[in-house]
């Protein structure tokens, strides 16, 4: 069994600020405890200041002096001695207590003083919350040990703020981007649904069987083309299964060769400056990066309008830029368009495109260690830029044609980027054959 006795002394619990006051005036009083009792023992250990007396004779007037006996001497200075100790011992008691009295006020006060700091640092941390963030600790001079940790609790704080609005703000991207899949993968059930309930309500003929069945093909298709790119999307997410050596030059030239008569065909001039641009990455990857990019910039433009693709490498970065003409966007607008299943104003065909094309592109880019902005321009349209670090030996994957263009295989593009385009035709697909392109006057 516990005592009763013990259960109470685990019971109380002193502050820090206690045991410091107990500390300091510890150490006070064990200093003050030896001076004295060094103090004693050089006095006691002291000798007897006379021990004997010589007889010099008799003085000048003839007297006759008696001497005391040596052992008298020696008794009366041992009676003084003992004297002095017994007077020394109260004495110093009571300028001992005295000190330590002092002490202790003096370590409270001094106590309460270095605590302050950390007193403020507890204070901020009870008021904060998960909807208030915003409480920082004061950091006053001097720069001590102290000021350092106020400071290192900020910046915590500081990253934790922004963790919290970080992961806010891909909980709600998240919730969104569940609720226009759903949607989107709805839509389609609800089309097949519909026509295969309205064609078995009575007895369908041979002409509404087969209706019925190409709608509920188109809707599988669509299904499939958002499977297709969700998947898409996940693989971009979890980074590149490969590091190779590619060129966005060479990649963009088949791309914009592969989207040159459907371009055409819309109206949309196409303008390029392509440099060589070498990188290390997932060809697959960057392929349906730079697809993703010229077909969303021919989808949301007009009749008459253009589109400027150009790429280049400068100072260990690699920058791919395509700008459009267009419709119309708030700043705002433009940078929602890297969210997944997010369409811009001016489409030329609503239903044709699925949202994930810019949102792929974002993803792509940043599992190669790259960067994207997405910027409204002033006349209309999209400028978008894609930095990826440089490869640091470019070397050589085509050969240059006439406009100082390198290119892939004799005959036309990457044929990679067209398996590949093959596979998914919903994210990036050329209307009819590949022609090739025609350059406009601005190509360099």
């Amino acid at each position: 069994m516990v005592p009763l006795r013990a259960v109470r002394l685990r019971a109380v619990r002193l502050t820090a600020r206690v045991r410091l006051a107990l500390l300091q005036t510890g150490l006070v009083l064990a200093a003050g405890a030896a001076l004295s009792g060094l103090t004693y023992l050089l006095m006691k250990r002291r000798p007897a200041l006379v021990t004997h007396l010589d007889p010099d004779g008799p003085d000048p007037q003839g007297t006759l002096q008696l001497l005391p006996r040596p052992q008298d001497l020696r008794e009366l200075a041992d009676q003084v001695q003992a004297d002095t100790l017994s007077a020394l011992l109260p004495q110093a008691g009571l300028a001992l207590a005295v000190v330590t009295v002092l002490a202790a006020v003096l370590a409270w006060l001094v106590a309460g003083r270095v605590l302050r700091p950390i007193r403020a640092i507890s204070s901020a941390a009870r008021r904060l919350s998960a909807e208030n963030l915003t409480e920082r600790v004061p950091v006053t001079a001097p720069a001590d040990e102290l000021s350092a940790l106020a400071g290192t609790v900020n910046d915590m704080l500081d990253r934790i703020q922004h963790g919290i609005a970080e992961r806010d703000r891909i909980l709600d991207s998240q919730r969104l981007f569940t609720a226009n899949a759903a949607h989107e993968l709805r839509t389609p059930l609800t089309t097949a649904r519909t026509a295969i309930d309205v064609t078995l309500d009575d007895h369908p003929s041979q002409d509404e069987l087969l209706t019925m069945a190409g709608d509920v093909r188109d809707a599988v298709v669509h299904m499939q083309r958002v499977l297709d790119g969700l998947l898409l999307l996940a693989r971009s997410q979890a980074g590149p299964g490969a590091h190779e050596g590619a060129d966005l030059a060479v990649l963009a030239d088949a791309a914009l060769d592969a989207a040159a008569a459907r371009a055409e065909t819309a109206g949309v001039a196409i303008r390029s400056r392509l440099r060589p641009a070498p990188v290390t990455g997932e060809p697959v990857l960057l392929e349906r990066m730079i697809g993703n990019l010229v077909d969303n910039a021919i989808r949301y433009n007009h009749a008459g309008g253009h589109l400027t693709f150009d790429t280049g490498a400068a100072e260990g970065r690699v920058v791919l830029r395509i700008s459009n003409t267009g419709a119309q966007l708030v700043p705002e607008e433009a940078q929602t368009l890297l969210e997944p299943f997010v369409r811009g104003q001016g489409a030329r065909v609503r239903t044709d495109g699925l949202g994930l094309g810019l949102s792929i592109v974002r993803a792509v880019t940043l599992a190669h260690q790259g960067r994207i902005s997405v910027t409204a321009r002033t006349t209309g349209g999209l400028d978008v830029t894609v930095d990826l670090p440089q490869r640091s030996s470019p070397g050589g994957t085509g050969h240059r044609d006439e406009h100082g263009h390198e290119r892939g295989p004799a005959g036309g593009g990457s044929r990679t980027a067209l398996s590949a385009q093959a596979k998914s035709p919903g994210l990036f697909e050329a209307a009819g054959p590949r022609r090739p392109r025609r350059r406009h006057p601005a190509d360099t």
